[in-house]
């Protein structure tokens, strides 16, 4: 166990997003265990913390994600699959089992830089969406009200497991495209 000013740190539970984010999600939690000190937290709480519980969306969250356009988006899925040695190929593969979307519907859908908001009111999402839980950017997928926002983060997790060298069949919750 270490102590931190005095806390005995127990647990924290930390999220990867990717590049510094891991440094920053130690610096949030040890923000949150200061405040829990200053705000006379229980023991039953005193320096635990689970991420997972904190991160939720907001109205103004929802509605960012709806305003951001997939194009804006895509060239860093691209990045982050390629960076760990999975094509292009594969990131398609992902997106059409997702969202029906082939790849010329997915180069059409950059050109004309849609909304995520359109991208997924357009999409025929796969049955077996409901089966990508997880951690992604600290939401906790399944536990994300808005669907439109839920959507997004399905996306977000598909590419993440990509990245992560986690086999297609998995990816695909089981099932090969039809």
């Amino acid at each position: 166990m270490n102590e931190i000013y005095g806390w005995e740190l127990t647990s924290i539970s930390l999220v990867n997003c990717g590049d510094e984010s891991g440094v920053l999600a130690r610096k949030i939690a040890l923000l949150f265990l200061g405040l829990n000190e200053i705000l006379g937290g229980s023991k039953e709480t005193e320096g635990t913390i689970n991420l997972n519980t904190v991160m939720t969306t907001t109205k103004e969250h929802d509605e960012r994600m709806a305003k951001m356009t997939f194009s804006s988006v895509y060239p860093h899925y691209v990045t982050k699959v390629e960076r760990k040695n999975r094509t292009v190929n594969e990131l398609h593969q992902v997106i059409e089992w997702l969202t029906g979307y082939d790849e010329n519907k997915i180069k059409e859908l950059i050109n004309e830089k849609v909304t995520f908001e359109k991208f997924f009111k357009d999409a025929k999402l796969h049955p077996n969406a409901g089966l990508i839980t997880g951690v992604i950017c600290g939401y906790r997928i399944e536990n994300i009200e808005n669907p439109l926002t839920q959507q997004v983060r399905y996306l977000d997790k598909l590419v993440d497991e990509l990245a992560n060298g986690r086999k297609m069949e998995k990816i695909l919750r089981g099932n090969k495209l039809q």
